[in-house]
């Protein structure tokens, strides 16, 4: 993605083919390389009001130069499948051996955590999937220096930062005018603005969902309730802390973020708090689908049951009269008559007829209301 908006030459680090397992009891600060993680990239982007520059970094130690400069340097590592590459990267920025492990050992809690001279931002970023549910999930980590922004993503492909790339590459608004925090929060509100699509694709499933359970339940139908509880389950754990690590910038006093950027960071906050809202929202519709199933499940029990009461209930006089007449006895009336079988047989169509209509009248055999007819309802 980057290579579209920043044009360079690069040259792609293999990963580091060593492979670790953390045990209970390893010591604090261990890197624990995934073998499945994807190899490593570096990219820099430095810039101030008159100027952009895009590398991508081969050698860590090329980013030292950038820190101590005027203009802005955004430091963007992708990919944790380097466990060198990344203990290098943590010494060109001095991060403290815990911040690493809280940084390459994923999945960690979103939080805020600060040192002397750098602020750290656990956040974890979503964005719908190809397919048609579900969602992409990862940790994008952030280290905020004095005039630097190193970020640290799981995966290479996907991110929801290039609005924000071409916000610096074409000098749109004022990022380009702000400091190392304004672009640290044109990134949080990037990442919390990606859950709105997700959300608004899990609004459509269970509305789809609601008319699936009432009209044609099934246990595939039941298999969709539990999945999207799940999921949005997923989603309520990674913007929860996210919000109060947003609230955290805004109350605490830290020096790294200007008095201005915390007002911009308040809108980020209302976002969150707008995409929690709707996750407790869709939680508890999906709650209340499961309510919906059973009671679709049980109504058309009932139904079945009726139906069959209701035949029941017409074979059983037609069933005691074939039975009485079926006996083995030599006087009964109209035994041998020539009109016996056709009056008993005239008989038991009426009975039939006569309590169908009793049935009718009685709205036994009325068809409960669909959700169609409800919607309908509704629309006069």
């Amino acid at each position: 993605m980057l290579e579209k908006l920043f044009p360079f030459d690069s040259q792609v680090i293999e990963p580091y083919e060593e492979d670790f397992y953390h045990h209970p009891g390893t010591i604090p600060g261990t890197l624990n390389e995934d073998r499945d993680a994807p190899p490593t990239r570096v990219s820099l982007i430095d810039y101030n009001q008159n100027k952009v520059i895009p590398k991508r970094i081969t050698y860590p130690e090329n980013c030292a130069r950038y820190l101590d400069t005027e203009s802005v340097s955004w430091v963007d590592v992708q990919g944790l499948g380097n466990t060198d590459m990344l203990q290098r990267i943590g010494k060109v920025f001095e991060l403290h051996p815990l911040v690493l492990e809280d940084v390459v050992n994923v999945p960690e809690r979103p939080k805020i955590e600060e040192y002397d001279d750098q602020l750290v931002i656990i956040s974890r970023m979503v964005m719908p999937t190809q397919q048609a549910d579900g969602f992409h999930s990862e940790q994008v980590s952030f280290v905020l220096g004095k005039n630097y922004l190193l970020t640290v993503q799981e995966e290479p492909t996907l991110d929801c930062f290039d609005p924000v790339r071409l916000r610096i590459r074409n000098n749109k608004g004022i990022i380009r005018k702000q400091g190392a925090d304004y672009l640290a929060y044109a990134l949080l509100d990037a990442i919390i603005d990606g859950f709105f699509p997700v959300l608004e694709d899990y609004g459509e499933r269970i509305e789809d969902l609601e008319e699936e359970v009432i009209v044609n339940p099934t246990r595939k139908t039941l298999h969709k309730i539990y999945r999207i509880r799940r999921e949005l389950l997923q989603l309520r754990r990674a913007i929860w802390p996210q919000r109060s690590a947003i609230n955290a910038l805004i109350r605490d006093s830290n020096e790294l973020i200007s008095e201005e950027v915390r007002i911009y960071l308040r809108d980020c906050y209302d976002h969150a708090v707008q995409v929690m809202d709707m996750v407790e929202t869709y939680r508890e519709l999906a709650s209340g689908l499961m309510d919906v199933y059973l009671s679709a499940v049980s109504n058309r029990m009932n139904e079945i049951m009726k139906l069959l009461t209701v035949f029941s209930w017409i074979f059983l006089p037609l069933t005691f009269i074939a039975g009485l007449y079926g006996m083995n006895f030599e006087h009964m009336p109209g035994l041998k008559a020539e009109w016996g079988f056709p009056l008993c047989v005239a008989t038991m169509i009426a009975i039939a007829v006569g309590l169908l209509v009793f049935f009718r009248q009685s709205g036994w055999l009325e068809s409960p209301a669909t959700l169609k007819d409800v919607r309908g309802e509704r629309k006069f």
